[in-house]
């Protein structure tokens, strides 16, 4: 029987290419027998099923070899966000009790200050770093067959850590059979179309969970992976015409810096190739997605959910524009929206986003966030505020943690942004409440202009009124703040516990 896995197409294709990064291929006959090596290593050093794996490194085809070696040998896999300090890459390394690290020797600086006990395994990729051995020597000495107790490993996300310290998602299961059901594979094939003839455009580091999950689901499938390190829109649209890219998965800042390329540029590419666009990871502005579909036509799609996986839903382009700013209905368990006594309320009625859990999660090693993230019902939530239509549509107005109280009236960000972010000289926004002495808090807008304004006192008073203009006026940002480049995360949400002091005060 075929499985899900790409030594299948080892065996039956392999020179075909799996991935592809700059000038760099990897053929799937290459990952099979790369990946069994490190397999081999992992195993002579002591890390048995359930055991865990680390990977701190950039966008680089080793990083495909490392995960696969993993997941076929029953291990637990975090990849660590290479922009996070010495400090915050070993608080996670040491969380989730790793016992083996990989890392580039372009990370060096932050691989040198992370001090975890109970690692086994230390391996550079790349070059020298000090402290670990050289991953060409310890890999290139073993064998290329598979371990012999094979079988498949699961991942260990940590959420972003856009408010405070990131969060492990400990994994249901781990030790499966090779190849058994995935249910994110199911979703690209069934879901987008995956196939072998599937050419994966990843716009994102592989570090994050949806880019890292979409790419491995790919290689289940026999598609071949094209990766690059950071996004670029002019890159991304020379990309799909070069490798004629059939999918790609994006998140809306993505979109917005698409659409702000002249439109020159946005036509001289032949795109006819890419038949899916997916988008997820943070909301996308109403005017941003319907921009998009008049650009390319009805491919594009969009999914929300998380890595905790408590929800998904969906929505295709018709139906996106039956029911504009939705983000589809619930796929799996029935979805609930919670008023501020607890009882469900009516369609159309604003409250907190709950999910019947299909499949429970756990916060590894904190049972009080594991709790906070569950009603008395056993509902389970992401933490957004929405609400639904008659016919089961899911709207989403924002993230509890975002909303601003100002003069005991409830701000949600969200809204401001999206009409912000449509000033042709914005690039980026975010908007966030600030001490107020009367009101308690006010609205301010961080933003990253398109060019350093001449004027910045005139272009916030524009901003202002840009706003005013298409939103109530309470809502409204009172104060504008100018930064050049705003932290957001390359999963597309802002980190807004980096933004500088005078942001935010």
């Amino acid at each position: 029987m075929d499985i899900d896995h790409p030594r299948r197409f080892a065996a039956s294709a392999p020179e075909r290419p799996a991935v592809i990064i700059g000038d760099r291929i990897l053929s799937y006959g290459e990952l099979e027998r790369r990946s069994n090596q490190v397999a081999h290593a992992l195993r002579s050093s002591g890390l048995g099923v359930g055991s865990h794996l680390a990977v701190l490194m950039e966008n680089r085809t080793e990083y495909f070899e490392v995960v696969w070696a993993a997941l076929r040998a029953g291990l637990l896999v975090t990849p660590i966000n290479w922009h996070l300090s010495a400090a915050e890459a070993g608080y996670i390394v040491a969380d989730c009790g790793a016992a083996a690290l990989v890392v580039s020797a372009a990370r060096a600086d932050v691989a040198a200050g992370i001090d975890a006990p109970a690692l086994k395994v230390r391996l550079a990729v790349g070059g020298p770093v000090d402290g670990f051995d050289a991953y060409e020597e310890v890999v290139g000495a073993q064998p290329v067959s598979p371990v012999d107790d094979e079988c498949e490993g699961n991942w260990m996300f940590y959420s972003s850590g856009t408010t405070g310290r990131p969060k492990g998602i400990a994994p249901a299961s781990v030790g499966g059979p090779i190849g058994a059901a995935d249910s994110f594979t199911g979703m690209v094939r069934f879901l987008y179309g995956g196939d072998e003839s599937t050419r994966y455009l990843s716009p994102a580091p592989l570090y994050h969970a949806a880019p890292l999950a979409w790419a491995t689901a790919v290689h289940r499938l026999g598609g071949t992976v094209i990766a690059t390190e950071r996004f670029d829109a002019l890159e991304f649209l020379r990309l799909v015409e070069r490798h004629r890219v059939t999918l790609s998965q994006v998140v809306p800042t993505h979109l917005v810096r698409l659409l702000k390329l002249p439109e020159a540029d946005r036509a001289r590419f032949d795109l006819s190739s890419l038949r899916t666009l997916v988008h997820a990871a943070a909301p996308c502005p109403p005017a941003v997605k319907r921009a998009v579909l008049d650009w390319l036509g009805p491919i594009v799609h969009e999914y929300y959910s998380g890595s905790e996986g408590v929800g998904f839903c969906a929505i295709g382009p018709e139906e996106w524009l039956a029911h504009p700013g939705s983000v589809g209905r619930s796929l799996l368990a029935p979805v609930h929206i919670v008023g501020e006594d607890g009882g469900e309320v009516p369609p159309r009625i604003e409250g907190r986003v709950y999910f019947e859990v299909a499949r429970p999660f756990a916060y590894h090693g904190d049972p009080e966030k594991t709790a906070g993230a569950f009603d008395e019902r056993g509902w389970g939530t992401f933490g957004e505020v929405g609400w639904v239509d008659e016919d089961g549509y899911l709207y989403l107005t924002d993230r509890v943690s975002s909303m601003i109280i100002s003069g005991g009236v409830n701000v949600y960000p969200r809204e401001v942004e999206d009409v912000l972010i449509l000033h042709p000289a914005v690039t980026d926004v975010v908007v966030i409440g600030v001490p107020d002495a009367e009101m308690g808090e006010s609205v301010r807008a961080v933003v990253q202009p398109a060019q350093p304004p001449a004027d910045p006192g005139a272009l916030a008073s524009e901003l202002i009124a840009f706003a005013r203009e298409r939103v109530a006026h309470y809502k409204c940002p009172r104060s504008v703040v100018f930064l050049a480049e705003l932290p957001r995360l390359l999963t597309g949400k802002v980190a807004r516990r980096l933004l500088p002091p005078e942001a935010t005060s």
